[in-house]
Parts: structure tokens; sequence; C-alpha cells
């Protein structure tokens, strides 16, 4: 058996990227009949048909849709093996890098990572995004260099991660709050009006989980998809929010913040990245300017 022409992968990720034989050949600066010589030797090695005709276009088979992720992967990774290796030169480094994150984030983080980025790099920008779920198929597609929060069962299996911090849970009221003044108990505690922070509406969370052994439970009264959002509606009511203390550092000025009066699992915020940037010389410094400004 002879082995397999391992050009073709050049040419099956220009197909399933582009979805069209003609821009696929632009893209590769081939003669549209030299490329469809290509996806014809594709279809023969695959065993499948890979695109098809549909109207006036072409749409990708099944087996297509299930290619076109681990193809795209394997061209860059042999991409970055061809590469010649640089001495980094942040001086000179021209580069975005992009940081998805939960609301809180760039708040206390931020401004020490932009200014820090800017001493050492003055030509790179990073650009901070809203991070709406756990999935990893941002770091996947490379639409996101660096990911930070809670690594679960959602998290990719080959992706990289980092501790930055430890983190807990606290509760946050208004100026003037019944739970303002004194110690409060557990008691005192379930008795208030609460808001669930749940990005899929849930209205239970790890502090129910922590109160349900003492018998207790909150009066969930609202539920909302971030801190940021809860903070806010505790800064101009009577309700109750719990967030985690040191994401949530700069939204809760101004508020009362005090710990909860039971005990809550504490957990770790990581860095998550994908593989491919391992060795990446301007992504590893990345890493660690984030690593070391979450540190202070």
């Amino acid at each position: 058996m002879s082995p397999p022409d391992l050009n073709l992968l050049l040419t099956l990720d220009a197909v399933l990227a582009e979805g069209s034989v003609v821009r696929a050949a632009q893209r590769l600066r081939l003669s549209p009949s030299a490329m469809s010589r290509a996806l014809a030797r594709l279809r023969e090695a695959t065993g499948d048909p890979l695109l098809v005709r549909a109207g006036r276009g072409l749409v990708p088979t099944p087996r297509a849709l299930a290619l076109r992720e681990r193809v795209s992967l394997l061209v860059q990774e042999a991409e970055a093996v061809l590469r010649p290796a640089e001495m980094l030169r942040l001086d000179q480094l021209t580069r975005t890098f992009t940081v998805r994150s939960r609301e809180g984030f760039v708040e206390n983080f931020g401004a020490a990572l932009v200014a820090r980025a800017a001493r050492e790099a003055p030509r790179v920008r990073l650009c901070f995004v809203a991070k709406p779920d756990k999935e990893s198929t941002p770091l996947r597609d490379g639409s996101v260099d660096l990911d930070t929060g809670v690594v679960g069962k959602l998290t990719g299996p080959e992706v990289r991660t980092r501790v930055l911090f430890q983190d807990r849970f606290v509760g946050v009221v208004r100026h003037g709050h019944a739970l303002s003044r004194g110690t409060i108990t557990a008691a005192q505690y379930a008795a208030g009006q609460h808001i669930s922070v749940s990005r899929r509406g849930l209205d239970k969370g790890p502090v129910d989980d922590a109160m349900a052994p003492l018998g207790l439970q909150r009066e969930i009264v609202t539920i909302v998809g971030g801190f940021a959002a809860a903070l806010a509606l505790a800064r101009a009511s009577e309700l109750v929010a719990s967030v985690p203390e040191r994401q949530t550092g700069m939204l809760r000025d101004g508020m009362v913040t005090f710990p909860l009066p039971f005990p809550v699992p504490a957990f770790s915020v990581s860095l998550l990245w994908h593989p491919r940037f391992d060795a990446d010389q301007a992504h590893r410094w990345l890493r660690g300017l984030v690593l070391g400004t979450c540190a202070i």
C-alpha cells in the first residue's frame, strides 16, 4: 500500500474552509482544473464525496463536517513545525491577543495587564471578549488565544490549564441593608431575598448545595446571567447577591461584603489555552503576563 499524499491535507483544508472549489483554488493558487483533479483524489482517498451540489452551490457532507476541525489543526501544526523559530523581540512584536473571561476579570486585572503589556511589548493589543459559556470551541478554532474560568465538564480534554487564583463566594448588600451590620447567622442570611447568578437560568448553585445540610433554603426572587447584573440589583434594592470575592473586587466598590455564615468550598479560576500554542514564544509571554498579574 502506497503512503498517502500529505499534500492532499492542504487541499482538503482549503476546500472545507472555503466550501467552494473555485475559492479553494484561488487560496492555494491552483488552476480550477488542478483543484478539480485534487478534489477527485481526495474523494477517492476518503471514500466520500465531501462536497455535493445543492442548487447553485456546494454543501459539505457529514464526513466533511466531522473532518474540518481535525484537518485544520493538522495543517496549523504542520505549518508551525516547518516555520523557523526566531528569537522573540517584544519591542517589535505586533499582534492582537484575544482573552475571553467573565465580567469582573477585566475590571480587576485588565488595567494592570494592559499597562504591563504596553511596557514590555508596545505594539501588542489585548482584546477582551465576554464568556457566554464554558465551551472550548473558541480555543480550538483560534478565535480566542486565552480563556479564564473554572475548569469543568465542557472543557476540552486537550486544553491546557494553569491555576490563576483561588476564589470563594461572599455575600454582598447595599449600605443600610439588614445584613450590612453585625454578625450574620446562616438563618438570617437564608431569610433574605436573593439573586441567583446563572448563565443557564438555574435557581440552584454551590451556595444552595452548602445550605442544604443545614436544612436551610434561599428565597430566589430573581435570576441573572452575570455578576455585574447581580451586584447592580443588590446595590439598588434589598436583594442579596452572592458572588466570587476576588473576581468581583472592583464591581463591589461602595457595597457591604460579608463572609457567608456557613462553609462553601473554594474554587480555582484557571487560565486555559490550546496546546498548539504551547511552543509559541509570544503566546508563552502572554501566559506569563496574565499569570504574573493575577498572582499579585
